[in-house]
């Protein structure tokens, strides 16, 4: 790789959903695609190369849990967070924003930055968009996030354009501070809340000044599937077509299949992975409770079509077993299968959208939603 940045391949496309691929330094990452999430430096309860088994070829880690703990200079020093968590693949680094913002009483928000308190000792910390940028250059991330404002929600139009607007500040001197070299890109981040004409005057500044790719921030706060689709008609015309979208923080397989074929790229969401440890699991056909006493006798696979390790060789009388027994086994199983059926929902979009039959594709998905789990045999 010799050009500086992230060269974005679009292949195909039908309506506005688009089938690309994305370079990085650490490999190819084919869109639309799901980013694993893990936030401190692991998928919980899997090894990379479960990870890797389920078909993900990009995870996501967060620089204010990695700056805590371990601290950045710590994982620079061990060559890195690929080679600290033995993942070769592309990495993607939340900038902290979101977290940060959530303190509420530990944090301070001036035109600087954050001033903030750790949640785990109470040491403080400050982070501005430098700080930012530098700490996942430490972590060697192959795409790195502006530091924003993750706006609150509900908030008024004024409210909702302050913080806006320091976003907008905070992105540009993220991309003064951010390094240029081949195979490493910067995103930026949309922000607004809800209200359109906020949208479309983030996209105009984040275009102004020119990013790798970018971000669809401050959706799935609480707003609604309505109201977030609504959101993404607005905005993603307002993004440069060659460039990859990313829709932070979501989500649902619903919301997905509706966001794909708004023209968003790229997806990240704990939904699997936390599900998966709370005893829910996603499937074609509902997302099912195994916790629920109807399934102590089922012998059946979580999903016959599904083709995971976890479908293969388990019931879900035994995995409603493990959760009530309270067995670590049950989180492992169930987060490998939930990984699994997001990346198999992914590679069938892709499919769909190179054989133009996107709308076909979404046809099925929304019947097999409606028909819900076949009863117990």
């Amino acid at each position: 790789m010799t050009s500086l940045g992230l060269p974005f391949q679009i292949t195909a496309s039908d309506g506005a959903a688009r089938r690309g691929r994305l370079a990085t330094a650490h490999g190819v990452v084919n869109t639309p695609a799901f980013m694993t999430v893990g936030t401190a430096g692991t998928v919980k309860g899997l090894t990379t190369e479960q990870v890797a088994a389920t078909g993900a070829e990009i995870i996501l880690g967060n620089t204010y849990h990695l700056m805590l703990r371990p601290g950045a200079e710590r994982v620079a020093a061990q060559g890195g967070l690929h080679r600290f968590m033995n993942w070769p693949g592309p990495i993607l680094t939340d900038s902290g924003g979101f977290q940060v913002m959530s303190l509420e009483e530990l944090r301070k928000l001036t035109e600087d930055g954050v001033t903030f308190r750790s949640h785990l000792d109470g040491t403080p910390y400050d982070l501005t968009p430098e700080r930012a940028v530098e700490i996942q250059a430490l972590l060697d991330a192959d795409i790195t996030m502006v530091l924003d404002e993750c706006t609150p929600f509900p908030a008024t139009e004024e409210v909702a354009r302050h913080s806006m607007e320091r976003s907008m500040r905070w992105a540009a001197r993220s991309k003064a501070a951010f390094i240029r070299r081949p195979g490493y890109g910067l995103f930026g981040i949309v922000q607004g809340s809800i209200y359109p004409a906020l949208r479309v005057k983030s996209a105009a500044a984040l275009r102004e000044i020119g990013f790798d790719g970018y971000a669809v921030g401050g959706l799935a706060v609480g707003e609604g599937q309505q109201a977030m689709f609504e959101t993404l008609d607005v905005t993603v015309p307002e993004l440069p077509v060659e460039r990859p979208r990313y829709l932070m923080g979501v989500g649902k397989p619903a919301d997905i299949v509706g966001a794909v074929r708004r023209g968003i790229d790229m997806f990240d969401c704990v939904l699997p992975t936390r599900s998966g440890r709370t005893g829910q699991a996603f499937t074609r056909r509902a997302v099912l409770n195994l916790m629920n006493a109807r399934h102590r006798d089922d012998p059946r696979p979580l999903d016959p079509d599904c083709p995971c390790p976890t479908c293969a060789d388990y019931g879900r009388a035994y995995l409603h077993h493990l959760f009530k027994a309270k067995e670590m086994l049950g989180p492992i199983l169930l987060t490998r299968h939930n990984l699994h059926h997001y990346q198999q929902l992914m590679a069938s979009l892709r499919q769909a959208i190179e054989a133009g039959r996107l709308e076909d594709f979404v046809a099925e998905f929304e019947r097999q939603q409606a028909e819900g789990d076949l009863a117990p045999l």
